[in-house]
């Protein structure tokens, strides 16, 4: 997977390249430094209860948004978009990808293995908590302790999990990734009205409603 992944950006470094403009190569190249830093990120925990999900949020972009944000606001100025309408895509990317990985997270939780065409609770086996982890701490502060050994112990992770479904953890982040879809949308739909802002707005839906 890492020879793969090291192949795909060469080649994407070299299509960049050859666009010879600048300011979209600084864009697209800060998506690498981000994914970076996420991964970094990733790697602790905050022990500070209240600074966890902040921490998480800032994860999730940079590992996953930051992708989407940056390659919008790229298509837009290589369009010919002014700063206005290169925020707009930026915003537009940016919100689309945070539901993205929320959504992701959640099927983590529900779908099963064949739907999701992987292993579930992977993030638990990880020692990652996810969303819906850091919402079910609300009702069972029984996981905070988890987190910081990543549920390294034995029993942790199916413990971890049916706390989970105990909780309202995976409604609230549900409700969290349809904010961001509707944040995307309120966005987009202040560019001039057309086919492909229509489709902008659909994909929203797919995003939101993704079963794998």
């Amino acid at each position: 997977a890492v020879m793969a992944g090291d192949y795909i950006l060469s080649v994407a470094s070299t299509m960049l390249a050859r666009i010879r403009n600048e300011e979209a190569i600084v864009m697209l190249s800060q998506v690498l430094s981000d994914l970076v830093q996420g991964e970094f990120m990733q790697l602790g925990s905050k022990e500070n209860e209240n600074e966890r999900f902040a921490h998480y949020l800032k994860k999730t972009f940079k590992k996953t948004a930051s992708l989407l944000a940056y390659s919008c606001k790229a298509v837009a100025l290589l369009s010919g978009g002014d700063e206005n309408v290169q925020e707009v895509a930026f915003q537009y990317g940016r919100n689309v990808g945070i539901a993205f990985q929320l959504v992701d997270d959640l099927l983590d939780f529900v779908s099963s293995s064949n739907m999701m065409g992987k292993p579930t609770a992977t993030d638990l086996k990880l020692g990652l908590a996810t969303a819906p982890v850091l919402f079910a701490c609300e009702k069972f502060p029984e996981l905070n302790p988890m987190i910081m050994r990543r549920f390294q112990e034995p029993g942790d992770v199916h413990k971890a999990f049916e706390f989970v479904h105990k909780s309202d953890g995976l409604e609230q982040t549900q409700f969290l990734a349809r904010q961001h879809c509707e944040e995307a949308i309120r966005v987009i739909s202040s560019l001039k009205p057309s086919s492909e802002q229509k489709a902008l707005i659909t994909l929203t839906d797919k995003v939101l409603n993704r079963m794998k």
